[in-house]
C-alpha cells in the first residue's frame, strides 16, 4: 500500500511546530490608564491648585503691577528670559556632548513650571535628567552633570553674595534676618547632620559603595568638562550670570514701584534671602521665599509695605506669568518624547 503524505500547514518565521503563536499581551494597566496623556495634563492641573491656593497673593500682586511703571517692569520681564538662557548655558556646561539648543532651551522653560510645583526643586531635576538621559546620555553621567551644575550653582549664588557684602559691607543687617534664638539651632542641625550621614556611610556598605562610584563619575565627568574651556566658561559663567539675572529683576520691580533702598542693597537682599530658604521644601520655595525677600528688604531699608509690593509684584513676573505657558511647554515635550 502506498502511503499519501498530506501538505504540512506553513509555519510563520520563527514559530515552533508543535507549539501556537502568542501574540504579546498588554498589561491591563497601559489598557485601561493612558499614562502619556495623564503626565501631559498634569502640569496644568497642579497649576490650578496652586493658583486657587495662592488666589489672594495673585489677586494683590497684581493690583501693585497695575500702580507701577511699565517700562520697568518690561526690562524685569527680560531679565526674566534671559534667565532661562543661562540656565541652558550652565546645563550645556556640566556635559561633554553637544545638547540640542532649541530643545534644551525649552526644556530649561519647562522646567522652571515643573521646579515651582514640586518641593526642593526636584522639578527641574527630574526634566533635566530625563532629557539628558533622552538625549543618549547614560544615567550614571547624567547624574553626575546634574551635581555638577547644582553645585556650580550654588558657588555661583553665594560667590556673588559675597562679593556683594564685601562691596556694600553695611547693606545687610544680619540680626534682623535670624530670629532670637535660632543661631544656635541652625549650628547645631549644620554640625549633626554631617556626623549623622557620615556614620550612616560607614555602616551601610551597600550605600557607602554607591556613593563613592556615584563620586568617582562625577568628578571624571567635572574633569572631562574642565578640559575643554568652552563648556568650563559656559558651566561658570552661567553659574554666575543666572543669580545676578535675578537680582536684577528684583532691582528692576524695585525701581518700578519706587522702593527707596539702592540697587546693589536690594540685590544683596534678594542673594541672602534665596540663600536662606534654599533648604525650605516647599514646591519652588512658595510662601518662603517671599517672607524672605520682604524680611531681607526691610532689612536693607525698605519699607514694609513698599517691600511687600514689591516681593508680590517680583513673583508674578517671574513665577506666576510663566507658570501656564511653562506647564503647557512640559507637557508638548512629553508628548513628542524629547523628555
Amino acid at each position: 500500500m502506498t502511503a499519501v503524505h498530506l501538505p504540512e500547514r506553513p509555519r510563520r518565521p520563527g514559530s515552533r511546530p508543535g507549539r501556537l503563536l502568542r501574540l504579546p499581551r498588554l498589561s491591563r494597566l497601559s489598557r485601561r490608564v493612558p499614562v502619556r496623556p495623564l503626565l501631559c495634563v498634569l502640569p496644568l492641573l497642579l497649576v490650578a491648585v496652586v493658583a486657587v491656593r495662592h488666589r489672594a497673593v495673585l489677586a494683590e500682586g497684581f493690583g501693585h503691577l497695575a500702580t507701577a511703571e511699565w517700562t520697568w517692569l518690561l526690562a524685569a520681564a527680560g531679565a526674566t528670559c534671559l534667565t532661562w538662557v543661562a540656565a541652558a548655558c550652565t546645563r550645556q556646561g556640566a556635559v561633554v556632548e553637544r545638547l540640542p539648543g532649541r530643545r534644551l532651551l525649552a526644556v530649561q522653560f519647562a522646567a522652571g513650571a515643573a521646579n515651582h510645583l514640586l518641593p526642593t526643586g526636584l522639578g527641574a531635576s527630574a526634566v533635566n535628567l530625563r532629557f539628558m538621559t533622552v538625549c543618549g546620555l547614560p544615567l550614571a553621567r547624567s547624574s553626575a552633570a546634574l551635581a555638577l551644575y547644582l553645585l556650580a550653582e550654588s558657588v555661583g549664588r553665594l560667590a556673588l553674595l559675597g562679593a556683594l557684602l564685601i562691596a556694600f559691607p553695611g547693606a545687610l543687617r544680619l540680626g534682623t534676618l535670624v530670629p532670637e534664638g535660632a543661631a544656635g539651632p541652625l549650628l547645631l542641625v549644620a554640625a549633626v547632620v554631617p556626623v549623622v550621614a557620615a556614620g550612616v556611610l560607614v555602616l551601610v556598605r551597600r550605600l557607602r559603595t554607591a556613593v563613592v562610584s556615584f563620586l568617582r563619575t562625577a568628578l571624571g565627568e567635572a574633569r572631562s568638562v574642565h578640559t575643554r574651556p568652552a563648556r568650563a566658561l559656559a558651566l561658570w559663567g552661567g553659574a554666575l550670570t543666572f543669580p545676578a539675572l535675578q537680582a536684577t529683576g528684583l532691582v528692576l520691580v524695585g525701581r518700578a514701584l519706587g522702593l527707596p533702598v539702592p540697587a546693589g542693597h536690594m540685590a544683596v537682599a534678594y542673594l541672602a534671602a534665596t540663600v536662606a530658604v534654599a533648604l525650605v521644601p516647599t514646591p519652588g520655595g512658595l510662601g518662603s521665599v517671599e517672607a524672605a525677600l520682604v524680611v531681607a528688604l526691610v532689612a536693607v531699608g525698605g519699607p514694609a509695605a513698599v517691600a511687600t509690593a514689591v516681593v508680590l509684584a517680583y513673583r508674578i513676573i517671574t513665577v506666576w506669568l510663566p507658570l501656564a505657558p511653562g506647564a503647557l511647554t512640559l507637557a508638548a515635550l512629553v508628548r513628542l518624547r524629547v523628555i
